[in-house]
């Protein structure tokens, strides 16, 4: 797959303790826009942050905090990410989601070893 030009970025932050159904959100989140086919999704993990609890989550070493903020970062056409936009729906309880437009610059895929 192959984009260029205006795009969207969907970013949806939680807490690395969020769960789906027994595992992490993160996971759930990645999967559901893997199996829906956006280009990509990315999941990174912050060292400190606070958000609605007002509550500071760090990794400093003396902070007893596991929770620490995540953001997992989609990027796709704009009409691909507000039709995924309904699944987030059912996904996030708390948190924060975000929608930017981007230019994607460049974007190409690994080409797939022959089977």
């Amino acid at each position: 797959m192959k984009i260029e030009g205006p795009a969207a970025r969907l970013t949806i932050f939680l807490g690395e303790d969020d769960t789906w159904h027994h595992k992490p959100l993160y996971h759930e989140i990645v999967s559901r826009a893997h199996h829906a086919g956006l280009a990509g999704a990315s999941v990174l993990r912050g060292i400190e942050g606070y958000g609605a609890s007002s509550r500071i989550h760090t990794s400093r070493l003396l902070s007893l905090s596991e929770d620490l903020p995540l953001a997992v970062i989609i990027v796709d056409q704009e009409d691909r990410i507000r039709a995924f936009l309904p699944q987030l729906d059912e996904l996030v309880t708390e948190g924060l989601v975000i929608l930017d437009p981007v230019e994607v610059i460049r974007y190409v895929g690994r080409p797939t070893a022959a089977r």
